[in-house]
């Protein structure tokens, strides 16, 4: 941990759940990519709800086994959550997009991550008329292919801004216990959990959350 909030220089922001509110899209366009493969949704919603915050292919290579049909289900899932984006589901939750700005404004740097791929990323950037909010935006093919749990997004963003001058100056915030759980192996000064997403405060204090904040609003307060 730094010594105190204040020496953090980089900002990672998960998206749906913790920026951004969506609806509960997530399971609707998992139950539209499920059933295009011809699967019962409702068997295997359980654990999409538990893996909330995991990279998308991740949770589709263990629900569905072989590479193809994960892949496929894959792609069905993000054109069903872009369709849902396309017809105006989506939008910042309370104080996101003003967070981020007093964020900025106190000399931080903000990146946005997603599990998502990144032609749905662009698709909520686009949607919410953030596309040049914050420097740079990260999905697992960005960080060589893995998403959540890994660390890979949290320490491309380190290598690629070159904000900090080391991890511990890195604050990892998100909704999931899988955010935390990325903050905790990239070595995060500080790892914050939000309770506007998919988990509890239980869940976030168990992966490795040292803050649970009721949103993101509240996050330039703690941090100084």
């Amino acid at each position: 941990m730094v010594d105190t909030p204040e020496d953090i220089r980089l900002v990672v922001l998960d998206m749906a759940g913790t920026t951004v509110a969506d609806g509960g899209l997530v399971e609707q366009a998992f139950a539209a990519a499920a059933g295009r493969l011809g699967a019962d949704p409702d068997a295997m919603l359980d654990y999409v709800r538990a893996t909330m915050g995991e990279s998308k292919i991740s949770v589709f290579r263990h629900l569905f086994g072989e590479e193809a049909k994960a892949q496929e289900a894959n792609r069905a899932f993000e054109k069903a959550y872009s369709e849902l984006v396309d017809g105006g589901r989506v939008a910042a939750l309370p104080g996101a997009r003003e967070a981020i700005e007093a964020l900025t404004s106190q000399g931080r740097t903000v990146v946005l991550t997603t599990g998502f791929a990144r032609t749905t990323q662009d698709a909520i950037l686009a949607a919410l008329g953030w596309q040049d909010l914050v420097p740079l935006t990260l999905c697992p093919a960005d960080a060589g292919g893995r998403g959540r749990p890994f660390p890979d997004m949290v320490l491309t963003a380190f290598l690629r801004t070159a904000a900090a001058d080391d991890v511990r100056q890195i604050a990892v915030v998100g909704d999931t216990s899988f955010d935390m759980l990325t903050g905790v192996r990239a070595g995060a000064g500080v790892v914050a959990g939000v309770l506007t997403g998919a988990h509890d405060a239980d869940a976030l204090r168990a992966a490795g959350a040292r803050h649970v904040l009721d949103s993101v609003a509240d996050l330039p307060r703690v941090l100084g």
